[in-house]
């Protein structure tokens, strides 16, 4: 059973407002299904609270002087699809979407509202290279990570699906603030 929601088209564009079924979370499956199920569900979330809003009110920050956004959070979010799956895990020397080492916060900092096109497509863009990057590879397998620690992809899975769903507490509240909509 899938749950229809206001969000847009993963190939849509932020002008675009439609009923969509999102993916619904598998209730059995195996557990590579499962976590990748989650993390597409949270994934879908996220678009969803972006759906039908302009570039100018995703960049509306919460509450001055915060500068938490929509449009931040997509960028960040961007960033860390990169960072763990592609830069972190797979070892692939490629820069940051948006964070440099002189700012690693630009996904936060640097909005531009008229590029609110671009970087929704920057973020799903990402999703779609992350997945194909690891889609052959076992949860059990590792990579050694910051202060000696060795990680596994499983890690990555789960810590990708914590990441989404505090950042889509956020993004309810940010939408709620925008135009009322709330929801799931």
């Amino acid at each position: 059973m899938e749950s229809t929601i206001r969000r847009a088209k993963l190939t849509g564009s932020v002008d675009e407002v439609n009923t969509l079924q999102r993916r619904e979370l598998p209730t059995t499956a195996g557990e590579r299904e499962m976590l990748q199920g989650w993390l597409d569900f949270h994934r879908d979330t996220l678009l969803a609270k972006c759906a039908g809003l302009d570039g100018d009110q995703l960049a509306l920050a919460s509450t001055p002087p915060s500068t938490l956004t929509l449009l931040g959070l997509v960028r960040h979010l961007t960033d860390v699809e990169r960072t763990w799956f592609r830069q972190r895990f797979l070892g692939e020397e490629i820069p940051g979407v948006h964070l440099t080492a002189e700012n690693p916060d630009a996904g936060f900092d640097d909005l531009d509202p008229a590029a609110a096109e671009a970087d929704l497509a920057a973020l799903r863009a990402e999703i779609a290279a992350c997945d194909k990057a690891v889609a052959d590879r076992g949860l059990d397998d590792t990579f050694p990570a910051s202060r000696g620690r060795t990680l596994s992809l499983r890690w990555i899975y789960v810590h990708m699906i914590e990441e989404y769903a505090r950042h889509n507490g956020h993004a309810d509240l940010l939408r709620e603030r925008i135009d009322g909509v709330t929801g799931d």
